[in-house]
């Protein structure tokens, strides 16, 4: 009975597989493409950009308020604020919000850089948990660093309070487990400056791997590959996320997720569209999508951009238990923001954000995982009853390797091409390597704990996990 079932839908089962996998491939090649294109546009118009214009010109370089979340943050947040205070910009402002951490973050913060409670008055215009105390440094060389210290909330509650405070027409937030390039300001405000038909209203940048990486007292000193196998596919998955999903969607003006990590949006907006939301774990998706949403909703011709300069150097987990918990929690931060706003799904009205974005996260990046383990299953369940066609599928997972090989490949050429994102070649060919193995031990991961974060989503679970940090590497 199994068998004649079984038989009767293999060719229904076949023909899905096939316009499953055709439509995954047609969309990651034409990324290629696009990204490849996007790319030698954006080398091209940035070869000649004296960017001391922008910064010499008070006109050219509006005021941006950097804010930066933390929480048990100590064994990074030194470098991390450090490196904030040494941008090359005239007009900005340092705000790291301490969201009631339990370690020694905020004594670290106050032994650093000589900070004092101060009286200060926040406009409270996003509701948030109370704020403990307001710091700033009798070290005039730290004039611009402003440190607050609230109860906890979470990261969107810390990033309101950031919002409740800052004085800048800009914002920038970053992860305060991050190191941020001197000159990144100014390469994020550039397009927005330059913005003419459609307003520029959120800029996302390049975030790479810090792990490895040489810094000293806040400033990048060599870029390295980090050690183990783990480490180094996280740098793939790295360059080929930012250097080739993000250009593409940016390309065609689709994007709907900036970064955490790096990313400048328009305060005003952000206020206007209520802040980040504190019930929703995917909170930079969320944002994005929720302020692209009212703008479409209103009409308001506008754009986000992508970035892909190296501009943000993050630790990534440096073990798979604290991997698991930051994957776990991508999933669920996934899953809440397209179930938040389902009306996008494929939706004209929306532009290309509903059109092609919003469909393309659903059935690649929500759906994929649970394809994978059913396709495995499937092939067990043929080949138990002895009528699998293996010429058919051995030709079928050997085009899937060796096409996710390229398009690794295609990640890391593009980093070495563009910004020689790592100058040594034994590097390079570490991560070639690397990459050969992705789909025997690192991708089966990738894929169990996105089924995970599935099932941690449907029984309810908001928590974030803790993240714990190593600490940048020094000189």
């Amino acid at each position: 009975m199994i068998y004649k079932i079984v038989e009767f839908l293999m060719p229904i089962v076949d023909n899905m597989v096939f316009i499953y996998s055709l439509m995954l491939v047609v969309s990651y090649i034409l990324m290629g493409i696009l990204a490849m294109y996007a790319l030698a546009r954006y080398i091209h118009s940035n070869k000649s950009t004296d960017y001391n214009t922008i910064f010499h010109a008070d006109s050219l370089a509006p005021g941006i308020s950097v804010i930066a979340s933390c929480y048990n943050e100590s064994a990074v947040v030194a470098d991390s604020v450090r490196s904030l205070l040494n941008l090359h910009y005239n007009d900005y402002e340092v705000i790291v919000v301490n969201d009631g951490s339990k370690d020694n973050t905020l004594e670290t913060l106050c032994k650093e850089f000589a900070l004092q409670k101060i009286d200060y008055y926040i406009d409270e215009k996003l509701f948030t948990k109370p704020v403990r105390g307001v710091y700033r440094s009798s070290n005039k060389a730290f004039h611009n660093l402003l440190v607050v210290d609230k109860e906890n909330g979470g990261k969107s509650d810390a990033m309101n309070v950031g919002y409740n405070v800052a004085s800048k027409l800009y914002t920038v937030s970053i992860d305060v487990d991050s190191i941020l390039a001197s000159d990144a300001l100014l390469k994020l405000i550039k397009p927005i400056v330059e913005s003419a038909e459609k307003s520029v209203v959120s800029v996302g940048g390049a975030v790479h791997v810090a792990n490895g990486c040489l810094f000293n007292r806040g400033v990048l000193v060599e870029r390295r590959i980090p050690k183990g196998n783990n480490a180094k596919l996280q740098v793939v998955e790295y360059l080929r996320a930012f250097l080739v999903g993000r250009m593409a969607f940016g390309q065609i003006n689709g994007l709907f997720l900036v970064s955490g990590a790096l990313g400048i949006f328009r305060k005003d907006l952000v206020l206007t569209v209520g802040g980040y939301r504190t019930d929703c774990i995917g909170e930079d998706m969320e944002l994005t999508i929720r302020l692209r949403e009212y703008l479409y909703e209103h009409k308001i011709s506008h754009k986000v951009v992508y970035i892909p300069e190296p501009l943000l150097w993050t630790e990534v987990p440096p073990t798979l238990k604290v991997m698991e918990r930051q994957r776990t929690r991508w999933t669920r931060g996934l899953i809440d923001s397209l179930r938040l706003h389902k009306n996008l799904f494929f939706n004209p009205r929306y532009g290309v954000m509903g059109i092609v974005t919003y469909p393309y996260f659903v059935f690649f990046e929500w759906f994929a995982p649970f394809v994978e383990v059913l396709g495995i299953v499937y092939i067990i369940l043929l080949f138990s009853l002895g009528i699998i066609k293996w010429e058919v599928y051995l030709f079928l997972l050997l085009f899937m390797y060796m096409f996710g090989i390229c398009f690794s490949f295609l990640g890391i050429f593009l980093g070495e091409m563009t910004y020689h994102v790592y100058n040594r070649k034994r590097d390079l060919w570490s991560l070639f390597l690397s990459s050969l193995t992705e789909i025997f031990l690192y991708h089966p991961r990738l894929v169990f704990w996105s089924i995970k974060g599935n099932w941690m989503f449907f029984r309810g679970k908001k928590n974030w996990g803790e993240m714990t940090r190593q600490g940048f590497g020094k000189k």
